[in-house]
């Protein structure tokens, strides 16, 4: 009996769906500020950590001084910027920061990656996304990123009216708010927006290696064709796909349901892996590959490693560090199933 394919289903997510499903990674259900651990080598993880709790307890105060009662008897809104900005680079604990300070915060409250984010106000159209949001005390957004001008003018019009009503907005990125854009268009031509968006922030910078690397071995080699299916027939539930047929059904999907489409998989396996034909094909990859990483699902595969799915132009280009983010979870992944 053959293995099942990814490329066999065809998920469906509702509006509904998609709001209800703003909440962290199941790997991040039970993160705190406790949890996170600062590497004493590096001081401003202390200083991020600090700071998150300090925004944190602002969502708080601000949910209790909104409050009848503070209204009638004083308690005025804390001051602040309404955004906190975690900078750095990958694997230094950012989301779980991020997740920290969504656990902390009071309901109603949203949680997702910017591509998430800028999916469901596809989905709602931003009349309703505003209308829906707005009434959030926290909006969190991992991986925050703007890779094109209508990202750009979407997102600062977005987090302007969000902002103004009340939500804080905490984010996390690779990227300082005000260089936001650069390399990938002419960022320079929409340097008032940028600059009207980081105005909002204050930014907590989180420096150090990947965790993800620290003392763990390079990723394992990639197996052969006989190989992945004697693993598809060992672990029950197991997805056996080839490359180039899983790449194609991804431009047929939204990537809303990529989520969807490997809920529930113990294990994914990929056969005939090579470098990704064009830009598009490589940007869906990264977002199955954080969806992947955010259900902590292993990934095994045999042709190429998964660090030459992103050729050397794309690792050069304005998406480079989605491509090394994406490596780097993939990576991390591939050990799992080498376990």
């Amino acid at each position: 009996m053959s293995a099942p394919r990814l490329v066999d289903r065809l998920p469906e997510v509702s509006t509904d769906e998609l709001v209800a499903a703003m909440v962290p990674p199941p790997m991040f259900d039970d993160v705190s500020f406790d949890t996170y651990l600062p590497s004493h080598e590096e001081p401003s993880q202390a200083e991020a950590l600090e700071r998150g709790r300090d925004f944190a307890e602002r969502v708080v105060e601000d949910e209790r001084a909104t409050s009848w009662w503070s209204s009638l008897f004083g308690g005025g809104k804390p001051g602040g910027k309404p955004g906190l900005y975690l900078d750095g680079g990958f694997g230094v604990g950012k989301t779980h920061l991020l997740a920290s300070i969504w656990h902390a915060a009071p309901e109603p409250k949203s949680y997702g990656t910017f591509v998430e984010l800028t999916h469901l106000v596809g989905a709602l159209g931003f009349g309703e996304a505003v209308r829906r949001l707005s009434a959030h005390k926290l909006l969190a957004i991992d991986e925050f990123e703007l890779d094109d001008p209508g990202d750009t003018m979407l997102v600062t019009r977005l987090l302007a009216e969000l902002t103004d009503a009340g939500v804080h907005v905490a984010a996390t990125s690779n990227t300082l708010p005000d260089k936001l854009g650069e390399g990938r268009f002419a960022a320079d031509s929409f340097l008032r927006e940028i600059q009207a968006l980081s105005a909002r922030f204050d930014v907590a910078r989180v420096d150090g290696p990947d965790y993800r690397h620290r003392g763990l071995p390079e990723a394992p080699e990639p197996l052969t064709d006989d190989e992945l299916a004697s693993r598809a027939s060992e672990v029950e539930g197991a997805t056996l796909d080839t490359f180039d047929e899983l790449c194609a059904h991804l431009a047929r999907l939204h990537p809303s349901r990529y989520g969807r489409l490997v809920d529930d998989v113990p294990l994914v396996l990929i056969s005939g892996v090579r470098p990704a034909a064009d830009q598009d094909v490589a940007l869906r990859l990264v977002v199955l590959a954080d969806r992947l990483y955010d259900r902590n699902i292993p990934v095994a595969v045999s042709g190429s490693p998964l660090s030459a799915m992103f050729t050397e132009d794309m690792l050069r280009g304005g998406y480079r560090k989605k491509y090394l983010r994406a490596i780097s979870r993939l990576t991390a992944l591939s050990r799992m199933a080498n376990r």
